[in-house]
């Protein structure tokens, strides 16, 4: 059930501080596009949301794994049906990965249908003695750099809504009908991976899967009546930023009549808009689907502890993600405070790492990066901390495309800096590729393996 109380409603956000909001410049027509979307069908449904919630509880309690992954801010740009399968394909290799050296269920969470929204610095941009809005994603605007292409447009909304409706359908279709068939293992390995070290370790472990379905059907096991091994559950996710969009898709469960945010199935809220007196604390508040809280290095353990206390009175397993992106040598000087103080106050939260958004920096070029060590040097420290503490280190939270960029400097690729205008195709923030990612899955199975 939703920490609703009787004051909260699905827009009584309105009434508190909105941190990054664009400035629409037609009020009727945003309240247009409200109404069209309050009277379109929910993205995702409430009893899918209550499910991962449940399967959210079992990291929570030590008995799974997390692994959250997908696109830094997704594209209008970038739908193809080929797009979105690779992306998948990754996401599915490395939960193979991490399930075959922990030994637990891996709870599969995609940065996907519904990413299309990112904070900014800054409202403005400059470029020489122009100034702009900020690209606050395509569900706002446009990162080309006029006047036209930057100005918030609500009609954007009704977009965001109809690209991520076509892309749960693929996603669904793939992950029920036969795409996600454990027997199908070796074929996610991507042609541009298959002939990498990382390819060559993930089939080694793909053989091992034949082999264990093999000894499994030759004991008289009807694998065809194993549900388990032909589908998987995968959920959607995004930052709740937008907050007109947020509200016209919540909808009332008709099973238990509790509000559900019906954009995703999860959504997080971010490290500059978790004001506990702000207007996405509030909104997110009422809703019953899990929520996650990015922590950045300046946060407060105290105040973290009574944020989780504001979303999450009830205590309950599942409700709360804790996603913390410190940087790389900044983790032990941050999570352990953090985890005495939210312990100290009982909330069963999950333990995520975000390595991606503290390790981010400007080339030499001025191209936004990341080095492939650093954020796998955060996830050790991680991992070091919670074995330091007793506690389990629930899950990591990824950027990454089927792709073959090359955005993030270093791993097996050895990409530098000069291979950065190769392939840099995202829109924000930069991705790992699936080679760099596959590698990322063995080093975190290596830290849970330990």
């Amino acid at each position: 059930m939703a920490p609703t109380s009787t004051q909260w409603h699905p827009g009584s956000w309105r009434s508190h501080p909105a941190a990054q909001q664009p400035t629409w410049p037609d009020d009727e027509s945003l309240k247009a596009v409200e109404a069209t979307l309050a009277g379109l069908p929910p993205l995702v449904f409430a009893g899918e949301a209550r499910r991962l919630r449940s399967s959210l509880a079992e990291v929570a309690a030590g008995r799974a794994f997390l692994l959250q992954a997908g696109d830094c801010a997704e594209s209008f740009h970038e739908s193809s049906a080929d797009q979105i399968r690779d992306k998948l394909k990754v996401i599915l290799q490395m939960a193979v990965t991490l399930i075959y050296a922990s030994g637990v269920p891996v709870v599969k969470v995609g940065r996907i249908a519904g990413q299309f929204a990112k904070p900014r610095s800054s409202p403005t941009e400059t470029i020489g003695d122009v100034t702009l809005e900020s690209f606050r994603g395509h569900l706002v605007n446009s990162e080309e750099f006029n006047a036209a292409a930057r100005r918030p447009d609500p009609h954007r909304m009704l977009d965001a809504y109809h690209q991520s409706t076509a892309t749960l359908n693929l996603l669904r279709a793939f992950t029920k009908g036969g795409f996600a068939d454990l027997s199908q293992v070796h074929a996610w390995n991507q042609e541009f991976v298959v002939s990498s070290g990382e390819g060559r370790r993930y089939e080694a472990i793909a053989e091992e899967i034949d082999r264990a379905l093999r000894f499994m059907a030759a004991c008289g096991i009807d694998l065809d009546a194993e549900g388990p091994l032909h589908s998987v559950d995968f959920y959607t996710s995004h930052e709740a930023l937008i907050l007109p969009y947020e509200q016209a898709l919540t909808r009332r469960d008709s099973l238990t009549g509790d509000p559900y945010a019906c954009s995703a199935h999860m959504l997080w809220i971010g490290d500059r808009t978790r004001q506990i007196d702000g207007a996405h604390v509030e909104f997110l508040s009422g809703v019953g689907n899990p929520i996650g809280i990015k922590i950045g290095p300046s946060a407060d353990p105290e105040e973290i502890a009574d944020l989780c206390g504001r979303l999450d009175p009830t205590m309950s397993p599942g409700r709360i993600t804790v996603i913390t992106r410190f940087g790389a040598g900044k983790v032990a000087a941050h999570l352990p405070a953090l985890i005495d103080a939210i312990g100290s106050a009982g909330h069963p939260v999950i333990w995520a790492c975000d390595p991606m958004h503290g390790n981010t920096y400007s080339s030499g070029n001025g191209v936004k990066t990341r080095n492939f060590d650093d954020i796998a040097t955060e996830l050790s420290e991680f991992f070091a901390v919670h074995r330091s503490k007793g506690t389990w280190p629930g899950g990591v939270h990824v950027e990454l495309t089927g792709d073959n960029v090359t955005e993030c400097l270093g791993g097996t690729d050895a990409i530098v800096e000069g291979d950065l205008g190769v392939n840099y195709t995202s829109i924000c923030d930069p991705r790992l590729n699936a080679r760099q990612a596959l590698d990322l899955s063995f080093r975190v199975a290596e830290f849970l393996r330990s």
